[in-house]
Parts: structure tokens; sequence; C-alpha cells
């Protein structure tokens, strides 16, 4: 269930990346689609580009000053949502309403925190580099967990 829950708390950094990570890994067999109809309808090709486009959008997005916070309910409702979704998805087939409620929980808590932090962190490196950082740790959290 560490899948779930590392899915859950990219959520809450980037609300895309998960599912984009997600539906690439069930697409080369990293991660197995278990049985069940999430995990072959994020194999789907359309899909996959489509999450891979949104994910890449959202982390340029990002970098830019008038980039809303991600706490705000519009956002919160979005990582909750994908945090659900790929914990669902990265869950074992009989486990996956667990996976479901571990990500989103962990993407409600991720958001939070790396909120407060980047704030802070922007403060001396400014929007982009701290963006940039928060990038990296989501695609290397994101891919670890498909690899688990």
């Amino acid at each position: 269930m560490w899948r779930s829950i590392v899915l859950g708390a990219v959520a809450g950094m980037r609300a895309m990346t998960p599912l984009a990570v997600v539906a690439n890994a069930v697409r080369s067999a990293e991660l197995g689609r278990g049985g069940g109809m999430l995990p072959r309808l994020m194999a789907r090709p359309l899909l996959s580009a489509g999450a891979l486009a949104l994910a890449a959008g959202e982390m340029a997005g990002d970098k830019m000053a008038s980039a809303p916070d991600r706490i705000v309910t519009s956002g919160m409702i979005a990582r909750t949502a994908t945090g659900a979704l790929a914990g669902a998805a990265a869950a074992p087939r009989d486990r996956r309403a667990l996976g479901a409620v571990l990500g989103a929980t962990a993407a409600i808590g991720a958001a939070y925190a790396t909120f407060h932090l980047r704030i802070i962190a922007q403060r001396r490196y400014g929007q982009s580099a701290t963006g940039a950082i928060e990038d990296a740790l989501a695609l290397g959290g994101a891919a670890l967990a498909a690899r688990i």
C-alpha cells in the first residue's frame, strides 16, 4: 500500500503527475494491470498521452507568477481526486478502495505540507528554482512508486 500513499503525496505536489506516471507504468507493464477497469482504462494510449500533456502543462504553469495556490478549493479537489485514482490503480485489486482512501488522504496532507514548505523556500530561492526542485521530487517519487 506504500505505492498508493506515495502517489497520493505526489498528487499533493502535482495533481496530474501520478496519473501520467501510473498510466505509463501500466502501459509499459512496470505496474501490473491486476484486473479491474481502472488500470485497463489508464493503459489506453489516449488517456496516457492526455495525462502526460496535462502533467507537463501543470509543471510549466507552476512556475508562473499567476499560478494559483495549490490549496485553493479547485486545486484541492483535483489533488484529492487524482490521489484517489492513482492510489486505487496502484493497489492490489482486492484493496483498491483502501488504496483510494490512502491516496486521497496523502494528497491532502502533502498539498498543505508542500505549500508551506514552498512558501518558505521561495523567499530564499525564488519561484522557478523551488518549482523545478519540486518537479524533480514529484517525478522521482511517482517513478519510484510505480516501480516498488
